[in-house]
């Protein structure tokens, strides 16, 4: 099973509605590699690396967000896998 990357770029009301500490969880339950953190827009940016299912299912998942959140635009980017395997909250 070959690993995928992907950067996520979400925006709207996302922060301080626990979007990474939900983030974070799922993604480790998932046992995918990567980091989220919030940037200075308002926005949060993430990384997930794994099983192409499930990196697929988290990126489904930051669509929607955790509850309190209004997901507005979801920009999503492929990369090279660097074999992270470790989620971070940054």
């Amino acid at each position: 099973m070959s690993a995928v990357r992907v950067r996520v770029r979400v925006r709207g009301r996302v922060q301080g509605v626990f979007f990474r500490a939900e983030a974070s969880d799922r993604a480790r339950s998932l046992e995918l590699g990567g980091s989220i953190r919030n940037l200075g827009d308002g926005s949060v940016e993430a990384v997930f690396e794994g099983a192409a299912e499930r990196v697929e299912s988290m990126v489904d998942w930051c669509r929607r967000g955790p509850a309190g959140a209004h997901v507005e635009d979801v920009e999503t980017t492929h990369e090279d896998p660097l074999g992270e395997t470790v989620f971070e909250v940054r």
